[in-house]
């Protein structure tokens, strides 16, 4: 009986104990003894973010000359957009892939088509691409860049990634001896939506097969006007937006092999952007605002994860930094560091809250919807809702 009430005891104060302190596991310690509670000290796991994967595949034969423009006026606002996106509570990764098909500069013997960016978070230099793009007639071989996009890129198999690709054009989507249905079944069996835009009138491109093609892809038909321009809204936080974002690239400290190049890149693609209109350059510095827009492989800021890696970095990359600092001591160089690290942040949180007032106040214009971004923004969110994504 003593030995019994022993136990009773023993298990009940390992009970009372682990309450407190943690999460429990119950274990048998001898056959005849009674379940006693074991403490779990396995660490929490952090909940990795999803990615979002968008394959942007663009006609660039000789008529196609309105759809760079959108692609390359839009791009900023359409991962604006993608920000937005959470999976189990965590704002989801963006990747994207461009490649351009049906140019003849491009051998017959690739097809026509060519990779011009694999999967990448490098923002400016998909943007620089966009803006080298050329068109020149040929022949648009849909069914083999769908192909090669599909075999070529580095696609993630995480069960709530989000894999699309998005191909625009006008011609006969069945042209080229490449299989549509084969195509179509191997991106499925990737978990690949193919989602096709048709740049004419609805009709004529369920004539040529586009509407199919996205039926085969498990993804949306959109029709658009590949030559309309974008649509522009001018708001009152504008001007305030733009000088912040001359702020926060005095916050980037250039390093490595490749950090002059890509800081000049940085200042290129503004000034680009800038020279379409103010609208798609404010869209630009909202982006450079945000985590998604990251340049850990030439910014020290964005590479260095603690005080102790900065350090490293700043001793292992000191000859190849700016003029004015490669004289300084590492420590100097450290502090200089931090506080503009501690500036992009105030900087960037700034943006974030003009941006909320910029958006309710184009909420406020019905302003019409910009024809390529909304077509790839609604077939993403579509799609996203199946995997359980939220918008926020």
């Amino acid at each position: 009986m003593m030995k019994n009430l022993k136990n009773i005891l023993l298990a009940s104060a390992i009970v009372s104990f682990t309450a407190c302190n943690g999460s429990i596991t119950k274990k048998t310690v001898h056959d005849n003894a009674p379940e006693i509670a074991m403490i779990n000290t396995s660490p929490v796991q952090p909940v990795q973010p999803a990615t979002i994967q968008i394959a942007l595949l663009l006609d660039t034969s000789g008529s196609m000359n309105g759809l760079i423009d959108q692609a390359k006026t839009q791009l900023w606002n359409l991962v604006n957009q993608m920000t937005y996106a959470h999976c189990n509570e965590v704002q989801a990764n963006i990747e994207i892939a461009l490649y351009e098909y049906g140019n003849t500069a491009i051998p017959e013997r690739q097809d026509f088509l060519r990779q011009i960016v694999p999967f990448s978070t490098d923002l400016d230099l998909i943007s620089k691409e966009l803006f080298a793009l050329d068109t020149n007639g040929g022949d648009e071989y849909c069914g083999a860049v769908i192909k090669h996009a599909t075999q070529n890129l580095e696609w993630r198999n995480g069960q709530q990634d989000l894999k699309m690709i998005f191909i625009a054009g006008n011609e006969s989507f069945l042209q080229g001896s490449t299989s549509i249905d084969q195509v179509m079944g191997a991106a499925s069996q990737k978990d690949i939506t193919v989602n096709t835009i048709f740049c004419g009138d609805a009709q004529t491109g369920i004539s040529l097969k586009w509407k199919n093609g996205s039926k085969l892809g498990h993804g949306e038909y959109t029709v658009i006007n590949h030559n309309q321009k974008t649509h522009y809204v001018t708001t009152p936080y504008d001007d305030q937006i733009l000088k912040l974002n001359t702020q926060l690239n005095s916050t980037y400290v250039s390093y490595g092999s490749t950090g002059e190049a890509k800081s000049v890149q940085q200042s290129y693609i503004d000034h680009q952007t800038a020279g379409v209109s103010v609208t798609a350059n404010v869209n630009r510095s909202i982006v450079k605002s945000k985590s998604v827009y990251k340049n850990a492989e030439w910014d020290l800021i964005d590479a260095a994860e603690d005080e102790e890696m900065l350090e490293d970095l700043i001793v292992a990359n000191k000859m190849t930094l700016s003029a004015d600092l490669k004289d300084k001591s590492v420590e100097e160089i450290k502090k200089i560091t931090l506080a503009k690290k501690e500036d992009r942040a105030k900087i960037q949180k700034s943006i974030q809250e003009l941006s909320q007032k910029r958006d309710f106040y184009i909420k406020t214009q019905n302003a019409g919807e910009n024809e390529l971004e909304s077509a790839m923004v609604n077939a993403v969110k579509k799609k996203a809702k199946l995997k359980n994504y939220s918008w926020k």
